[in-house]
């Protein structure tokens, strides 16, 4: 491969890996003021373990040696041993880095349902297990060899779109995230409008630094494909982006009077997500409906929260579930030449809703288990008085902003 491509494969890992910063940013300014540290934690730590899981066995997880294959066989390359001393190591290498930061961000996401209330302990147990047995195995389903990409030829249809991860990171993410906001319960006083964003321009910020990074991960894969469909995949990713803004925007307005700053950011995040798995398979002008009609749902889909009483506090679930749906089954209709309205038949909607009917259960299932397990043993949920006082300092021994020139030790500043 020349080195303009290794070069942008670099690149396009840099990108994705700066995704997971912005998620704490987004996240962090939507939770209150003594909660801001531990949100970032969530994010952070999870870079941290991930990374290390997908070098020592994750890696060799993500592909199968089957269609029925669960996983690879974590052992086969511990620690990336063989792919080291292989010829192409200076390529694959690359490679590997950039599946990395998939499996960072997809299990930093879930945190977003747990925000105020969890303690740490308990989420790097999970984090640990989950990205073991949920999203190593699922990214081998979609993108290693599994059932998901064999699901075409098995029923005679076209094989299942998900360019970017609309299965193996935002269904699968929104599923997790849905089953432990399930586990946890409500923080104390839940009710709408009882826990507004504390740094409207941290959301901001957040979402720019994604969007951003997002067009490493869509357009990142294409290092490896001499950049054949770099165009389309860009275009695509800003277009749907912005189409989905001007969708929530709308419905905001519709609904309370008031389009917001975080209203733009969340529809930004929404566009996203919605363009991810189809963000190679749709024309501009399918993908502008797409982005203003996730935008318009998605904006909606928050508010079911409140009616069932569910507390996924930073809305991975009406976004990131919800989203991550609706790109995935879209693109069954208006995928290029394959779609049921583009010169195709039902078969690409029938295998995209079949994967994602059965990435979403296995998630969900997966998560419910572990989070159940986890509370019931050691623990989930931090104690009432902790919530109160907030997570930052009873956790982390830390406060976001210091406001005063007084040291601890009551020392004045120099």
């Amino acid at each position: 491969m020349d080195p303009g491509s290794i070069a942008f494969g670099v690149i396009a890992t840099a990108l994705v890996l700066v995704m997971t910063p912005g998620v704490a940013f987004f996240y962090g300014g939507l939770v209150r003021a003594r909660s801001v540290i531990s949100m970032m934690m969530l994010s952070f730590a999870t870079l941290g373990i991930v990374s290390v899981l997908w070098i020592l066995y994750g890696y060799a997880m993500s592909s199968v040696g089957s269609e029925l294959g669960f996983a690879g066989n974590p052992f086969s390359d511990f620690a990336l041993s063989s792919t080291v001393a292989s010829d192409t190591a200076n390529v694959d290498l690359v490679g590997v880095a950039y599946g990395a930061t998939f499996a960072i961000i997809t299990v930093a996401l879930i945190s977003g349902a747990i925000a105020d209330r969890a303690r740490f302990g308990p989420w790097i147990v999970f984090v640990i297990a989950f990205a073991t047995l949920g999203y190593f195995p699922i990214a081998a389903w979609v993108w290693g060899g599994g059932w998901v990409e064999a699901l075409g030829g098995w029923l005679g249809a076209p094989g299942v779109i998900d360019y970017a991860g609309g299965l193996a990171v935002h269904t699968n993410a929104g599923a997790a995230a849905l089953a432990l906001a399930i586990v946890l319960g409500p923080r104390l006083g839940f009710a709408k409008g009882s826990h507004r964003p504390h740094n409207v321009p941290f959301v901001v910020l957040g979402a720019a630094i994604l969007w951003f990074g997002w067009f490493g991960f869509n357009v990142g894969a294409e290092w490896t494909n001499e950049m054949e469909g770099a165009g389309l995949i860009v275009i695509n990713t800003l277009g749907c982006t912005a189409a989905a803004i001007c969708g929530w925007l709308v419905i905001e307005k519709v609904k309370g009077g008031k389009p917001s700053a975080v209203g733009a950011a969340s529809g930004a995040i929404a566009g996203l997500v919605a363009i991810t798995p189809a963000c190679a398979n749709l024309t501009p002008g399918w993908a502008l409906l797409l982005g203003v009609v996730t935008g318009a749902i998605c904006c909606w889909a928050i508010e079911l929260k409140y009616l069932f009483r569910l507390d996924d506090s930073l809305d991975v679930v009406g976004i990131h579930l919800v989203g991550g749906l609706i790109g995935t089954i879209y693109v069954g209709f208006f995928a290029i030449d394959t779609g049921l309205f583009t010169g195709g038949g039902f078969g690409q909607v029938a295998v995209q809703v079949i994967a994602s009917a059965g990435v979403f259960a296995y998630s969900f299932c997966l998560a419910y288990v572990l989070g159940k397990t986890i509370d019931k043993t050691i623990g989930f949920r931090v104690d009432d008085a902790s919530e109160l006082a907030g997570v930052d300092v009873t956790l982390h021994g830390e406060i976001a902003y210091e406001l005063s020139d007084a040291r601890s030790d009551g020392a004045g500043s120099p």
